[in-house]
């Protein structure tokens, strides 16, 4: 069962991925779809991550766990891409862009985990 949550989620974050980063603002200058993807995939992380150790009780069971954490953020995060555009930002003499990159998409995606890590924390306290 393990295996098959692992893979469906896979898969749907695989298809999100594809369609963010066709609809978001698609642009040759700067890849703001991958910026996005990383950011709304780590806020998702955060927000499973909070949902496990919230007040020590399990508030996803482990079939869902899998799902969202493993499958559906592995799938749907593209750090690879976000290492390949930094690369040919390098390479078309851009650093200066290329740096700017890397560090929006650490920021934000460290933004966004604890953003996640708050609103499941708040969701819990009301009672959701």
């Amino acid at each position: 069962m393990t295996w098959l949550a692992v893979a469906l989620g896979s898969a749907l974050g695989g298809v999100f991925r594809y369609g963010a980063t066709l609809v978001i603002l698609p642009s040759s200058f700067f890849p703001w779809g991958t910026l996005f993807v990383n950011v709304f995939g780590s806020f998702i992380i955060g927000l499973g991550a909070a949902a496990v150790v919230s007040s020590g009780e399990l508030l996803l069971s482990g079939s869902w766990r899998v799902f969202f954490m493993v499958g559906f953020c592995g799938g749907f995060t593209t750090f690879s891409s976000f290492s390949l555009q930094t690369l040919a930002l390098l390479q078309d003499g851009r650093p200066v862009l290329a740096i700017t990159y890397i560090l929006a998409s650490v920021l934000l995606c460290l933004g966004g985990t604890a953003l996640g890590f708050l609103a499941a924390r708040l969701l819990s306290q009301w009672g959701v």
